[in-house]
Formats: structure tokens, C-alpha cells, sequence
């Protein structure tokens, strides 16, 4: 199974290259909300997806049916579907399947219907509220753009919701089932409502008077997440049905793990056993050794329990290849914030590019370095490095934890050799 197209809408960018270059360059997308009005609010900032318009992309018609969430989930993968370069046959679209996760869904017309049918009763409810909120309308939404009539649900499972959808689309392939797949996430929760909600968990991180240091993964000065909006979409492939139309192969989906804790309901075991073990199913499913990943884009969010219980995994899994400086492990949402059910599929995408490029994103903000925890975080700037195998991670609220595994595509047998 093949990632042959990306579609992303960020808090670093509104396309795939604009949120690469952005995260690359350590330049961060998190700044004072501008959505809504944040009077009375003790949490101002966010990420937000500074300049998108549904007005350039959608019809009024398409609008008036969408949430946030969706309206960046369908430019997100037009945008995939372009970059992947394909012309889909009429067998494609019977076949090809869409899976978006979602966490929330449409959080903003949830909280603007409850304040019309308390003030205005519920005749003034609107017909499209429904389809506006829930989950599945993301995938729904995109099948009926794009034209795909395969399979089409939404997976939810908070903040794992996307790397579960990837995971999901891979084994549809994988099985024979299809040969193409959209995949990814989509979020929108940057409302008045979302953030009083993580606010009052003790969820959301504070520095309102610096937000470009607000993210800051394994740093001991960290206060808890960012929360960010943005979609991100792939187009996976079976490898012949890719190379017979001649597609640019960004990289191979070869293991998937996921697990649940078992612990609580927003807090992760301390001991990190349910993360390890997702870690270590993706790396049975993919045949590997620990010794073979080259780099972990850990789902570390900024938080004084999550960090240090998926680093303290990681080191136990990896052991030595851990801790002597082999292994890289770096957070892409130091510079974005937590796309929340999005984010899986955001960093599915980057750890994708970074296999392509050679280039392992930098964890900003890591100015101060949790003592207890020995791993090379790649620090500030980005890092040229040849990688053969790469290992994304995604855990959320109620314990659920998904792990996917990427390899550098190797289209000579030689190279392959090399690779593995």
C-alpha cells in the first residue's frame, strides 16, 4: 500500500508545500485567536487556518450543508486527489473508498442550534443542522464531491480518529478489497464553545502573551496543548495499480497498530503499556525490528503527563537504539498545535515527506528539556537524515492509541535491499 497524493489545510499552510515548508523551517502556525471573541476566555490562542475561505472553493449550496470540518475536508482532498495527479475512471469511483476521522464534527452549529432552540424554539432549527454536526458527513461529504462509491464512514476516536482511518484504509487494499482509498482527518474546534470545554479540563496551555512558544513537547516549562483546526488527506494505493498509471510514490504504509489503555477516561497510564504495545503491533505488522525505524513522529502534545509517558514508552520499546542517539524523535505540533481527530492524518502526511526529503522536522520550543528524558528530540531546526522507516503516533481522550508505520518507497530491487 502506496501514498501517492496529500491534501493538507493548516495552521502552518493552506496547501501540502506551504504547511511542509512551514514546519521545516521551524516557523510556527499558532497565534491569538481571530475567530471568535475571547472575552472572558482564560485560553486566547490557537491554531487556526489563517486565510481559508469556504467562499473560494464551495458552492453556496455545498456551504450551507457543511460544517467547518467537512468544508476543509473536501478542499483538502481535491487538493490530494491534484497532487496525486490521477484521472479517476468510472471503475475508480465505483471502487475507491473515503474514511476521514473525525473527533467533534461540527462543534460551532452544535452550540449555535442550542442557542436558537432555547431563544427562538425549535421550528426555527434549521433542516441542515444534522448533516452540518455529525461525524461521517466529512467522508459523506467527500464521496459526493469527488464522486467515490466505495465504502465511506467516518472512524472516532478522538485524537487518534485520523492515524485509525489510515490504518483502516490501508488493510481495505491490503485485503484486496479495492485498490484505492481517500484517507485522513478533519477538525474544526477552534470555537467559544471547544475551547471553554479544554479549557476548564486544564487541558490548554496559557502563554496568551507568546503563542508561537505556547506548543512546547518535553520542554519542563510546558502547560498543556494548543488546540488547532486543519484536515489532511491521502490517497493511498494498491503499488501496481499506482505504478501502472505511473504515479509519484511519496512512500509504503507497512504497519499499523492500535491498542486502548484501559486506564481513564483523558488521562494515558502512566506506565505507557498501551502505547508501547500499539508501537509494537505496527512493528509486527510491518516485520520490523525496533532497530529498523529511523525516526518517531510521537504524538506528544505539550502536556505534563502525556509527554513524558509516550517518551518513557519509546525508550522502553526501542531500548538502546533509543537512547544512543539513532533514533529520532520529534512533534510536529509544537508548530500547529493538536489538530485533535485531524492530527493522525496531518502527521501521517509529514512523516510521509519526511521519509520523501530526507528531513526530520524539529520539535520547537524545547528550550528546556525534561532531564529524565533521554532521547534526541531534534531540537529547533530541521535535520538532514536518509530514512528507511518511520513510526507515527496517535493517542487520545478514553485511552485509545494508534500507531502507524511508513516505509521510503523502493521502486528497484536493489534499493529495496538497501532499505530494509
Amino acid at each position: 500500500v502506496v501514498i501517492t497524493g496529500i491534501g493538507l489545510i493548516t495552521p502552518c499552510g493552506l496547501t501540502k508545500d506551504e504547511t511542509w515548508q512551514q514546519v521545516i523551517t521551524s516557523k510556527s502556525g499558532v497565534a491569538t485567536i481571530q475567530g471568535f471573541d475571547t472575552e472572558g476566555h482564560g485560553v486566547t490562542i490557537a491554531g487556526e487556518c489563517k486565510g481559508f475561505a469556504a467562499s473560494e472553493h464551495l458552492s453556496k449550496k455545498q456551504i450551507k450543508e457543511m460544517g467547518r470540518y467537512a468544508q476543509l475536508s473536501v478542499v483538502a482532498s481535491r487538493a490530494c486527489l491534484e497532487d496525486a495527479g490521477i484521472t479517476l475512471t468510472d471503475e475508480d469511483r465505483e471502487r475507491c473508498g473515503t474514511i476521514i476521522g473525525v473527533g467533534l464534527g461540527g462543534l460551532e452549529h452544535l452550540y449555535a442550534y442550542s442557542v436558537t432552540l432555547r431563544d427562538r424554539g425549535p421550528k426555527k432549527v434549521s433542516p441542515y443542522f444534522i448533516p452540518q454536526v455529525i461525524a461521517n458527513l466529512a467522508a459523506g461529504q467527500v464521496a459526493i464531491d469527488l464522486g467515490l462509491q466505495g465504502v465511506s464512514y467516518a472512524t472516532t476516536s478522538a485524537c487518534a480518529s485520523s492515524a485509525h482511518a489510515i490504518g483502516d484504509a490501508a488493510d481495505w487494499i491490503r485485503w484486496g478489497r479495492t485498490p484505492l482509498m481517500l484517507a485522513g482527518g478533519a477538525e474544526a474546534t477552534v470555537t467559544a464553545l471547544g475551547i471553554a470545554g479544554f479549557a476548564a479540563m486544564y487541558a490548554l496551555s496559557k502563554r496568551n502573551d507568546d503563542p508561537a512558544a505556547a506548543s512546547r513537547p518535553w520542554d519542563r516549562g510546558r502547560d498543556g496543548f494548543v488546540c488547532a483546526e486543519g484536515a489532511a488527506t491521502l490517497l493511498l494505493e494498491s503499488e501496481s495499480h499506482a505504478k501502472a498509471r505511473g504515479a509519484t510514490i511519496y512512500a509504503e504504509v507497512t504497519g499499523y497498530g492500535a491498542t486502548c489503555d484501559a486506564y481513564h477516561i483523558t488521562k494515558p497510564d502512566p506506565s505507557g503499556a498501551g502505547a508501547k504495545r500499539a508501537m509494537a503491533h505496527a512493528l509486527e505488522a510491518a516485520r520490523l525490528a525496533p532497530s529498523d525505524v529511523d525516526y518517531v513522529n510521537a504524538h506528544a502534545t505539550s502536556t505534563p503527563a502525556g509527554d513524558p509517558q509516550e517518551a518513557k514508552a519509546i525508550m522502553e520499546l526501542f531500548g538502546s537504539r533509543a537512547t544512543n542517539d539513532n533514533l529520532l524523535v520529534s512533534s510536529t505540533k509544537s508548530a500547529m498545535g493538536h489538530l485533535l481527530g485531524a492530527a493522525g492524518g496531518v502527521e501521517a502526511a509529514l512523516t510521509a515527506l519526511a521519509l520523501k526529503h530526507g528531513i526530520v522536522p524539529p520539535t520547537l520550543n524545547l528550550d528546556d528539556p525534561d532531564p529524565e528524558l533521554d532521547l534526541d528530540f531534534v531540537p529547533h531546526e530541521a535535520r538532514e537524515r536518509p530514512l528507511r522507516h518511520a513510526l507515527s503516533n496517535s493517542f487520545g481522550f478514553g485511552g485509545t492509541n494508534g500507531c502507524l508505520i511508513f516505509k521510503k518507497f523502493a521502486d528497484w530491487p536493489g534499493l529495496a535491499l538497501l532499505s530494509k
